[in-house]
């Protein structure tokens, strides 16, 4: 991680820990460090949330019933870069992944990322609560 990044990190966990404490809800932290920080909704929400990469990782192989999820470090990290690098997060991703932060699906998405899914897939982000 660069040092930029790894400050962004910090000062993420930082600020999040005390908006935290003092009741804001994880939407509230998200949008007071997206202020700062031009990083993506779906990494500044797990910033928000006060995970590291591994903890969602292991959350987020504990709600597959199968016990098959394949979800790695690695892939999280290429989701929360996507669409300036890494991958398009798949719609089931983004649905887990909003469970484990306390969010909607949409509010992991910017507008212009949201685009780049089907009309079926943006109704389907758009519409779970």
């Amino acid at each position: 991680m660069s040092g930029t990044g790894y400050q962004t990190l910090l000062d993420c966990r930082r600020r999040g820990r005390l908006l935290r404490e003092h009741g804001f809800t994880i939407d509230q932290i998200a949008i007071v460090l997206s202020l700062d920080h031009p990083v993506s909704p779906l990494r500044l929400y797990r910033y928000a949330a006060g995970f590291t990469a591994s903890q969602v990782v292991t959350t987020y192989g504990s709600l597959d019933p199968a016990g098959t999820s394949s979800l790695r470090e690695s892939r999280l990290y290429d989701y929360e870069n996507w669409p300036q690098a890494g991958r398009r997060p798949p719609i089931y991703v983004l649905r887990l992944l909003a469970g484990i932060y306390g969010t909607t699906p949409i509010r992991l998405v910017t507008p212009g990322v949201l685009a780049n899914y089907s009309a079926h897939d943006q109704r389907v982000l758009g519409t779970q609560e």
